[in-house]
């Protein structure tokens, strides 16, 4: 039987700082890559919160209501300008967006309740340019194959590497059955491909959207479980083996 020699709970503490701070940035970089998911896809519907109908909007499109600027209105930009001047832009666009209408008011509506953010935050369109616009008004199919194959790279090398070296951290827990302990580190892998997947086929039909948040769920969880398991082991663990509780003597 193999024995394990090197554990976390006796590492040298310039080593647990060191896979501490890691574990510890990486957990943080996780709470805040669930809030811009919440704040991104969790908006696409025009509800707070992350839905079904979230994860069909952002890649498969809300091919129902028309347009992109349509459905962009009707939903997570329902709130940025008063109801007539929203009201006015979606009328506009399902009449057949004509360049008299667009030169008399809607570019001037544009520039004053769109432009404050679109023409200062990055990656947002520049709706000012007509031809912005005009791909607005195509019919909202969700995120182009450009989008979808740039951001699935980037998610794929990107994250596995921060899955690797949490796992690898992982594995010189204790206490743990080396086969229970492959599948853990195993599991965030395969939620990351079924969740990058799941983009692609959503992107085809809306009943696959289940599989992205089953595959976001999945991955974090698995990843939590190993972050705070290593914390625990290299920080509370010998604290507790150097301060056992001993049973009450009968000594009178």
């Amino acid at each position: 039987m193999e024995i394990q020699r090197f554990t976390l709970s006796n590492a040298a503490l310039p080593l647990k700082t060191l896979f501490s701070g890691y574990l510890l940035v990486v957990g943080l970089g996780l709470l805040f890559a669930g809030g811009q998911i919440m704040l991104t896809h969790g908006m696409a519907d025009g509800k707070v919160g992350l839905s079904v109908d979230d994860i069909v909007y952002s890649y498969y499109g809300n091919r129902e209501e028309g347009s992109k600027l349509v459905s962009k209105l009707n939903g997570s930009m329902k709130d940025n300008a008063p109801p007539d001047v929203r009201m006015a832009m979606v009328k506009w666009a399902e009449t057949g967006a004509s360049e008299e209408e667009w030169d008399n008011r809607i570019s001037l509506d544009v520039d004053q309740y769109c432009q404050p953010c679109h023409a200062n935050i990055s990656g947002l369109p520049d709706l000012s340019n007509k031809d912005a616009m005009n791909k607005l008004l195509a019919i909202d199919e969700g995120q182009p194959m450009a989008t979808l194959t740039r951001v699935s790279h980037i998610h794929l090398f990107g994250i596995s590497f921060i899955f690797f070296f949490v796992g690898w951290i992982f594995t010189y827990s204790t206490g743990i059955a080396p086969m229970h302990k492959a599948i853990l580190i195993s599991v965030p892998f395969g939620f990351l491909i079924v969740d990058v997947l799941a983009w692609w086929l959503t992107k085809l039909h809306p009943g696959f959207a289940w599989f992205v948040i089953i595959g976001g769920f999945g991955y974090s969880l698995a990843a939590a479980i190993m972050i705070f398991t290593s914390l625990y082991q290299m920080w509370i663990l010998p604290l507790r083996k150097n301060h056992p509780v001993y049973p009450p003597s009968d000594a009178t």
